[in-house]
């Protein structure tokens, strides 16, 4: 049995066995709880604590709900007001925050590395937990993404999975790939247009197909990333107009795909331009389960790694 997690920085190199484990975990929970409607008592006298440094909806919100239903204290820091927006160094900040006694840090930072790097200089038993962190890992929507999917289609190894837009930029891609290629996963697609594709040195599996159309043939399941802007310096794109055309999820485009592909999609959503109101909104999306699954899956990793 792989030994219980004491951080969740990163899925890359992690066993199959623990990503099985965390996923079968968040089902259980799900169905503890009644889908939300029940609290538990798993995580009672721990405290969790939200540092994040980037704008987050679902899942700063989803990790507070996830959080409060195992019965533990939550507290959202309000970077704004703290003293990091009066030049206090982050290690510093981990070190007063440690003090205090947290158990638990769930951080987000523009940054590359920097789970990692709290991991390294934390001076307690304190576990760090990964919320994003630059465009280098997304650990909990990697694993929500592949729950989503074993939840319609558990055959992981007949699957073919389509993961188009910005890859380069996307830490959602890079977990979303460690996922699904460690749970077996027998072909991934990466689409996208060459500006915006990572290199085969900083994304090794996956088969780049540079026409959507192609790529999207008899697919599974169809991964569409948000433009992050905010993360490019100086890359010429087409207008979104153009964008769409050549790499948008529309009606036309899904038909080309296997009976039931699942639509998917991180959020927040960039209507018509990565994909179109109609297929986001239609049957076949699981965008708001992910959402949903979101919070199952983040209670999973809390209970890895805070439960006695």
């Amino acid at each position: 049995m792989s030994p219980r997690l004491r951080h969740l920085t990163t899925l890359e190199n992690l066993p199959r066995e623990t990503i099985e484990r965390l996923l079968d975990r968040a089902e259980a929970l799900r169905d503890a709880c009644a889908h939300g409607t029940r609290k538990l008592d798993v995580l009672v006298g721990r405290t969790v604590l939200n540092l994040f440094f980037e704008p987050s909806t679902r899942t700063r919100t989803s990790f507070e709900l996830a959080a409060r239903r195992l019965g533990a204290d939550v507290i959202n820091f309000d970077i704004g007001l703290s003293s990091t927006s009066k030049g206090e160094e982050l290690f510093d900040t981990l070190h007063t925050l440690e003090a205090m006694h947290m158990d638990a840090i769930i951080v987000r930072h523009k940054q590359s590395g920097t789970p990692d790097e709290l991991v390294r200089h934390a001076m307690s038993g304190v576990s760090v937990i990964n919320a994003g962190d630059g465009n280098h890992a997304h650990p909990t929507q990697g694993l929500l993404d592949a729950l989503t999917i074993r939840q319609h289609r558990p055959d992981f190894e007949n699957l073919s999975v389509v993961i188009c837009g910005d890859i380069k930029h996307s830490r959602v891609a890079r977990s979303d790939i460690n996922a699904l290629s460690t749970l077996g996963v027998k072909e991934i697609r990466l689409c996208g247009p060459a500006e915006l594709m990572p290199t085969t040195e900083d994304v090794p599996q996956g088969r780049r197909v540079d026409d959507f159309d192609q790529a999207i043939k008899d697919a599974d399941a169809v991964i569409m990333l948000r433009l992050q802007k905010e993360r490019m310096a100086s890359i010429d794109l087409p207008d979104e107009a153009a964008y769409f055309t050549h790499f948008g999820l529309d009606r036309r485009r899904l038909a080309l795909a296997a009976k039931g592909c699942l639509v998917m999609h991180p959020g927040p959503i960039n209507r018509g331009i990565e994909i179109a109101s109609d297929i986001a909104d239609g049957a076949q999306s699981r965008i708001l389960e992910q959402v949903g699954n979101g919070v199952f899956v983040r209670m999973a990793v809390l209970n890895e790694v805070l439960a006695r």
